[in-house]
């Protein structure tokens, strides 16, 4: 199905809109996101992408929404890495838990602009040239296998990040955080904060994380309209997610590896695809049942912890 630009425009105007909204009228004042207020947002989000949908439904049919919910239930599954990743972050650099939000706001929104970028461009690719399905499917193996063998803790080395390093070296930085902004002036000239480090940390993160949902949406349907609506009902919840799981991510221990199976699976899919096609439906069961299963076994089995040696007494 063709769709209007118009439409496409109104649509990101849409999004736009509920980001302002966001940024300027409930979130106007920094503030701590309570438990309460995140579910209470995740919720919201959650039901607007399924109204949303429900709409897909019924103006382009059954397999485009089926498409549509397994590409927002993938992004979302790989977003929980992200969130990791954002908490790790955020208590390496000691951020204020009142600015965090204003982070993960502008993070979001680079994130969107990205993921449009990486989306035309891979379907550009696969238009024309088809073989690169399957060295997207390969692809999409090879990083599930190496996130099933890995420890599924994220490693991150702020001091070595080469980005961080070239703001420090070409960039004046204030010791400390100056409220919610990301640039100070003081006698005539520009300094940015740590702030703004943070925020280039999430930025440059997301570029690696995108690397793996792009593709992995892409092997689902190569209609950029529902891979790009997908992307970004799940990338406008993620902030919310992020505060109502940042207590429980911990337990989730096991969801690598389901996110690693679904990589494989929808890998071995792309690679199979001239012997055997796999239904949208048996494809969305098989991703909302890895999921749910990694979660059940996180819960069912929780991690040990590691005792501390302490020296004999005497």
């Amino acid at each position: 199905m063709t769709i209007s630009p118009w439409f496409w425009v109104g649509f990101n105007l849409f999004v736009l809109a509920m980001l302002l909204l966001d940024l300027l009228v409930f979130n106007r004042q920094a503030h701590v996101v309570r438990m309460r207020e995140a579910l209470s947002w995740s919720a919201f989000w959650i039901a607007l992408s399924l109204a949303f949908n429900y709409l897909i439904y019924r103006q382009m049919g059954r397999e485009p929404a089926i498409n549509f919910l397994t590409g927002y239930l993938l992004e979302k599954a790989l977003s929980v890495d992200n969130l990791f990743v954002f908490l790790l972050i955020f208590t390496y650099f000691k951020v204020p838990p009142q600015y965090q939000h204003r982070i993960l706001f502008w993070g979001v929104l680079g994130a969107l602009v990205l993921r449009a970028a990486f989306i035309v461009l891979g379907a550009a690719l696969i238009s024309k040239f088809s073989w690169t399905l399957y060295l997207l499917g390969a692809f999409l193996v090879y990083t599930g296998v190496k996130m099933a063998t890995s420890s599924g803790d994220p490693n991150i080395d702020p001091e070595n990040n080469p980005v961080v390093k070239f703001l420090s070296r070409h960039l004046p930085i204030t010791a400390r955080y100056e409220g919610g902004r990301f640039f100070v002036r003081r006698e005539k000239l520009l300094f940015a904060t740590p702030l703004f480090v943070v925020l280039v940390m999430v930025e440059t993160t997301d570029v690696v994380f995108a690397a793996d949902s792009i593709p992995a949406i892409l092997a689902v349907t190569q209609d950029k309209f529902i891979v790009y609506t997908s992307n970004v009902f799940a990338l406008l919840g993620l902030r919310a997610l992020y505060f109502a799981l940042a207590g429980l991510m911990t337990l989730f221990h096991y969801l690598h590896y389901g996110l690693a199976l679904i990589l494989v699976f929808i890998g071995g899919k792309l690679l199979l695809h001239d012997f055997f096609v796999v239904p949208t439906e048996w494809a969305l069961g098989v991703v909302a049942a890895l999921l749910a299963l990694s979660v059940v076994f996180s819960l069912l089995f929780p991690r040990k912890e590691v005792p501390v040696d302490t020296p004999d007494g005497p």
